[in-house]
This record gives structure tokens, sequence and C-alpha cells, in this order.
């Protein structure tokens, strides 16, 4: 096995959380490059990435909708990078104990969003920020989120802090609690964020110890999503044979394959990409890929 190998098995081993971190590892890494690069060619590299930064302006959202995700992806140091990757890989084990990686994902980026929501409410309604207009980056709503899930869906559960053993109740509280007294020194986009990814945790593990998932149309739309670029790129590759192949022993493979494709493009055009079973669209897709 090759040196390439070996890290695409490594990768792999990784759970879903770990795939997250190490994404955002990675993010963190590549600005260090693209920096030497707009430098060379004499472009503002800040203006590159504030495309990616979450404003508190609503105008600039509007314009950069994405920037509402992708702000939780860029850190302002390695500090910054290293709490946030280690209190998500501590509340990841705890939430992946317990949940499917669907689960885990749904928390996480609903905390984002919402974190990146009442940053912007926040900026535009109290007083103290009228003359203000920062920007934010940080995967901390998240992390606030998934960790005050855990904290409230188990909340006897302890954890071991140097010579004691606390409860996840409390030291969710105290997480709380030094967000809403720091807001005044500094940094108050920020906690005012992690406050509203604590909310989401807190609102998504109530709901859910009551049997309702409010994470679902979230998930129904990421997965609409991703089906719809899936299917756009398998009509786009895959074609239907319009001559009969030749029986040949070395063909009868793949004339095997090509009737399948012509099958399915058959009841596309018949019934509409929707009536697919799962297995006819992730066998489009695979062959597309070929």
């Amino acid at each position: 096995m090759n040196f390439k190998d070996q890290i695409r098995s490594r990768i792999q081993q990784l759970n879903s959380a770990e795939k997250l971190i190490l994404i955002n590892v990675l993010c963190f890494i590549l600005p260090f490059f693209l920096k030497t690069l707009f430098f060379l060619l004499a472009v503002p590299f800040d203006v590159f990435l504030g495309w990616f930064e979450l404003s508190s302006q609503w105008s600039t959202l509007l314009f950069q909708p994405w920037s509402l995700v992708t702000y939780s992806f860029i850190h302002s140091g390695f500090f910054h990078l290293f709490w946030n990757m280690y209190l998500l890989f501590f509340a990841s084990r705890l939430f992946l104990n317990l949940f499917p990686a669907r689960t885990f994902f749904n928390v996480y980026f609903l905390g984002v969003i919402t974190g990146g929501f009442t940053f912007l409410v926040c900026y535009s309604l109290f007083p103290a920020f009228q003359n203000s207009t920062p920007v934010m980056v940080g995967a901390s709503a998240g992390v606030m989120a998934v960790f005050i899930f855990m904290s409230t869906y188990t909340p006897d559960n302890e954890v071991r802090i140097l010579f004691f053993n606390v409860k996840l109740r409390y030291l969710g509280l105290a997480f709380v609690l030094l967000d809403v007294i720091q807001i005044p020194y500094g940094n108050a986009g920020g906690h005012l964020a992690h406050l509203g990814g604590a909310g989401l945790g807190f609102l998504y593990a109530q709901r859910l110890q009551q049997g309702t998932d409010i994470g679902l149309p979230f998930e129904r739309f990421i997965t609409y999503c991703l089906d719809f670029f899936r299917k756009k790129s398998s009509l786009k590759t895959v074609y239907k044979s319009k001559t009969v192949p030749k029986k040949s022993a070395r063909d009868v493979k793949d004339s095997s394959h090509q009737k399948r494709i012509d099958e399915i493009l058959d009841k596309i055009s018949t019934s509409g990409y929707e009536s697919l079973t799962k297995a006819e669209k992730d066998f489009l897709f695979q062959a597309g890929k070929k």
C-alpha cells in the first residue's frame, strides 16, 4: 500500500466528527498558501476572505447567503481553532455513542446557523452595537449546540475534569454563564452566537426527548439538494445507447450494464427521476462516475 492509499484508508476510518474536525483544520491551513498566492498576484486577500466571513449587516448576507455556514470553517488563530476542535472532539464522543451521524450534523449545523442569526439580530437590535459592523468567524456556535445538547439530553452523565467528576448539567450551565458575563468585555458577537447555538442544542434535546426531531426538515432539505445535483450529474454523463452492442464474450458484462442504464433512463422519461428507487439512483450515480 502506497502513501496515498494509506492516507485514504486512514481518512475512511475517521468517524463523522473527526472528518469535520479534519475539514476545519484544512480550512485553517489552506489560507496561508492562498495568501502567498494572492500577495504575488497583488490581489487583496482580505477581500477574498470576506466572502466567507459572516458580516453583521443583513444587506451583506443577502448577497452572501452561504456565509451563514462558511463562517464556521474560518478561525482567527491557532488557539481559536484548537479549543473549538478540542471541545467538539470531546462532545462528539459522547454524542455519537447515542445518536447517528446524521443527528450530529443536524445539531451542529443548525447550531451554526442559529448562532449566525443570533449574531445578526443582536447587532441590529441592541443600541450598544449600533455603530459597529464586525464580522464573525469560528465553529463555536455549532460546538456549543452539540455540547449543550448532550448536557440537556444526559444531564447526569459525569465527566472527569482534573481530580473531580462533574455532571454535564453543571458543566453546560457554567459554559452558558461564562458567555453571558463575558459579553461586555470583548468578542460580544462571538459570545452571543455561542448562546444562540446553546439555545438550539437545548431546544433540540428537549424536543427529541418528547419524540420530535426538529432537525428532520433541515435534513430533508440537504438530502433534496444533494439528490438534485446527483441527478444533474448522472443525466449529463450517462448516455442511452442507440445501437445494439455486439454479443461477444468480452462485451457481455458491458452490454448488461448498458441495458440496465437504458431501462432506468426509460423509467425517468416515463415517470420522472423521483420514481426511481434508491438502488436505481445509486446505480445511475455510480455509472455516471465511470
